[in-house]
C-alpha cells in the first residue's frame, strides 16, 4: 500500500493544479458545467465510459478491472457557495460572490487522481469501480436527484465510499467513525399571523412579535426537556423577520431555521415536539401559524464493517497520523441518500495548517485548505477502494 502513497505524491502537481484552476471557476449547485465538463475530460483522457448530464451537471464514468469482483463507488461533490472570497489567494475566485468555501474543489480534484491511479492499475484491477461526481451537494438536493435518475443501477454498487477535507482538524489526523457520523437535517419555515396596528395601541393588535419571541425560548425545551441527556439534537432559529417601522406592529413575522439529529427515534421525537410547541405557543397569543418543515438529508451511518476496513488501512498506509474513531459532527451530508442503500464509509482527512494561515472554517469567506493534504486523499481512497473490490495486492 506504500507504493499507492508513493504514486500519490508523484501526482500532487496535477491534482493541485487542478484543485487551483476549479477553485478559481467555482459554479454553485446544479451550475456546475465548466466543472464537470473538466471532469468529463480527465475522465475520458483514461477512455473510460462517460455519462454526463446526471442530475442536470452529474458525471458518472465506470472504470472495469481484468477480473470479476465487487462494484465501489466513489462519490466527489463538485459545488461551489455563494460566498465572496476573502482569502486573497493567488488562485482566489474570478466568479465574483461564489467561492469554493468548503473543500469540494479538492475533493474533485481527488476524485480524479484516484481515478489515474485505478486506471494504471487495471490490469490488475478487481470488480468495477464507478466514480461519482455529484453536483449540488450544500443543501439543494443533488444526491437525490442522482438517486432518482438511476445512479445506483448498472451496475449497482456493493459498497460506497466519500470523503471530506477537514479543516476543523490538522493535516495528519483522519477521522474514521463507525455507526452515525454525520446528522439528518431539516430546514423550517414559519409565518406566524397575528393582526398589525399602531405600537402605541397595543390592546387593539394581535402581535405575532410577542408570539414569536415566546415560540423561539420555548423550542429551546425540546432538546432540554424532551431529549434523552446522552443523545444529541440541534433545533436553532437562525432567522426572525418582521415589521419595517418602530412604532408599527407587523401583521405577520416569519422565521426560518435547522433541526439536526443523528437517531430517527429522536428525530420523529423532535419533529413532533416542534410542530406542537409552535402551534400551541402561537394559539396562546392568538395568532395563526402555517409550519413548513422540509427534510435536506437522512443521518449519514457508516458501516461498521466497511469503517474496520478504512480505519486498518489507515494505519498501515499512514502509520504517523491520528486516526479518530469517534468523530461526529451536526453537519449534515446528502451523501446519506446513496448510503441509505449502499452500505459504506464516510470519512474525514484534516487538511487544517494554522502555521499557514489555513485553519478558517468551513463556509467562511477565509476558507482555504492545505494542499500537501491532497495526496493523503488520493492515497487512502485509492487504497480503501482496491481493498473493497478485492484487489488487494494494490499493484
Amino acid at each position: 500500500m506504500q507504493e499507492v502513497l508513493t504514486s500519490a505524491k508523484e501526482l500532487f502537481t496535477y491534482t493541485r493544479d487542478l484543485r487551483r484552476d476549479i477553485h478559481q471557476n467555482p459554479e454553485i449547485g446544479f451550475k456546475e458545467y465548466r466543472t464537470a465538463g473538466i471532469v468529463a475530460r480527465e475522465l475520458e483522457k483514461l477512455s473510460l465510459p462517460v455519462k454526463t448530464g446526471v442530475a442536470k451537471t452529474g458525471v458518472i464514468a465506470v472504470l472495469e478491472g481484468a477480473q470479476p469482483g465487487r462494484t465501489v463507488l466513489l462519490r466527489f461533490d463538485m459545488d461551489a457557495l455563494p460566498i465572496a472570497e476573502e482569502t486573497g489567494a493567488p488562485y482566489a475566485s474570478q466568479n465574483q460572490g461564489v467561492m469554493h468555501a468548503c473543500g469540494h474543489d479538492g475533493h474533485i480534484a481527488i476524485g480524479l487522481a484516484v481515478a489515474r491511479l485505478l486506471h494504471a492499475r487495471r490490469e490488475n484491477l478487481r470488480g468495477k469501480f464507478k466514480f461519482v461526481f455529484q453536483p449540488a451537494e450544500e443543501g439543494l438536493g443533488g444526491a437525490e436527484a442522482m438517486v432518482a435518475e438511476g445512479v445506483l443501477e448498472e451496475p449497482r454498487p456493493d459498497v460506497s465510499l466519500a470523503l471530506h477535507l477537514w479543516n476543523i482538524k490538522p493535516v495528519g489526523w483522519i477521522g474514521v467513525t463507525a455507526g452515525p457520523a454525520m446528522s439528518a437535517s431539516e430546514s423550517f419555515q414559519l409565518c406566524i399571523s397575528g393582526k398589525g396596528g399602531h405600537g402605541a395601541a397595543p390592546h387593539l393588535v394581535v402581535d405575532p412579535v410577542v408570539a414569536s419571541a415566546h415560540i423561539v425560548t420555548a423550542l429551546q425545551t425540546i432538546v432540554s426537556r424532551n431529549v434523552n441527556p446522552l443523545k444529541s439534537a440541534v433545533v436553532s432559529v437562525t432567522t426572525i423577520h418582521g415589521g419595517d417601522a418602530h412604532n408599527v406592529v407587523p401583521p405577520a413575522v416569519e422565521m426560518s431555521g435547522t433541526i439536526r439529529t443523528f437517531d430517527p427515534e429522536i428525530r420523529e421525537t423532535v419533529l413532533k415536539r416542534f410542530e406542537e410547541i409552535v402551534t400551541r405557543v402561537a394559539e396562546s397569543f392568538s395568532c395563526q401559524v402555517k409550519v413548513t418543515v422540509k427534510r435536506i438529508t437522512p443521518e449519514v451511518i457508516n458501516h461498521p464493517d466497511v469503517s474496520a476496513q478504512v480505519q486498518k488501512l489507515v494505519l498501515q498506509l499512514l502509520p504517523d497520523c491520528t486516526l479518530d474513531t469517534t468523530t461526529q459532527t451536526m453537519g449534515s451530508e446528502d451523501m446519506a441518500y446513496m448510503m441509505e442503500s449502499i452500505s459504506g464509509c464516510y470519512f474525514f482527512i484534516g487538511s487544517a495548517n494554522k502555521e499557514k494561515g489555513l485553519d478558517a472554517p468551513h463556509h467562511h469567506p477565509r476558507f482555504d485548505f492545505d494542499e500537501e493534504v491532497l495526496p493523503t486523499g488520493v492515497a487512502l481512497m485509492t487504497a480503501v477502494a482496491l481493498e473493497l473490490s478485492g484487489s488487494t495486492d494494490g499493484k
